[in-house]
């Protein structure tokens, strides 16, 4: 996509670049602290120029890219993602078992947990597996297969075989967008394969998700939402999806600012 003269158009369809493509007008405004009105006027530019189409309260780009690799998503959104790997990692106790998927917020839950002793992890992420094997006596299981190039995770028949093998006290996810009406999505087959394999294996689950995430759309569906137990984030969900965790019976723990 070429880059454009206007900068503020540049920043919406940067903005939509790094959501995965769709946003909401709201997130939009927020995201870049301006009003609805600015956001729509330079939106209506971008419809005529045909580079994004209009959704029921979005934006959705016309070509959507693929989602970006693993080192820039973990730089992107830091300090909500922090505070909600502070938050998750207090949820979980010394001792405790423990599926942690590949997702760039459950990398910085990685992070998060290196005070914690005496946990099982399994885990088909390299950093993950990195941050906390051979530390506070923990026990690190690293789903095996190829390492893929742009994120280091494990897939595959190899991969789910070997975490089958396992139940645990929690399974720790991550989401690429969150809709009500298709409630958790991401944008690859085998990480939407083996969420579904570990959320089956948990006794606790538990997705951990910036707001970006609110609104996003992304074209493989989890499972059913009602299987994942709490919703952690930075912000208070959009009502649309505060409405459906209700009925998935799903506890939504939204972290403060001072957290």
């Amino acid at each position: 996509m070429e880059p454009r003269s206007n900068h503020r158009q540049n920043e919406i369809l940067d903005q939509l670049r790094r959501s995965g493509g769709s946003m909401r007008v709201h997130a939009i405004a927020q995201a870049l602290q301006v009003t609805e009105e600015t956001v729509r006027r330079n939106v209506k530019a971008l419809v005529t120029d045909g580079l994004v189409e209009k959704t029921h309260g979005g934006v959705r780009l016309i070509r959507l890219e693929e989602e970006v690799d693993f080192h820039q998503r973990y730089r992107e959104n830091p300090d909500a993602k922090r505070r909600i790997a502070q938050h998750v990692a207090g949820m979980i106790a010394d001792g405790t078992s423990l599926f942690l998927d590949i997702g760039s917020t459950t990398a910085h839950i990685a992070d998060a947990l290196r005070d914690h002793k005496r946990l099982l992890v399994v885990t088909n992420s390299v950093y993950v597996a990195y941050r906390l094997a051979t530390r506070n006596e923990n026990r690190v299981f690293m789903a095996g297969g190829e390492l893929r190039s742009h994120d280091g995770g494990a897939f595959g028949a190899d991969a789910m075989a070997f975490a089958a093998n396992f139940s645990t006290d929690y399974a720790i996810l991550s989401a690429a967008g969150i809709t009500a009406a298709n409630g958790f999505m991401l944008f690859d087959l085998e990480e939407a394969q083996f969420s579904r394999l570990i959320m089956g294996q948990a006794s606790t689950r538990i997705v951990a998700a910036d707001s970006s995430k609110f609104g996003r759309e992304a074209p493989i569906t989890v499972g059913d939402p009602s299987l994942v137990d709490v919703l952690v984030c930075d912000q208070r969900p959009p009502q649309d999806i505060c409405t459906a965790a209700k009925q998935w019976n799903m506890d939504v723990q939204v972290v403060s600012q001072e957290s």
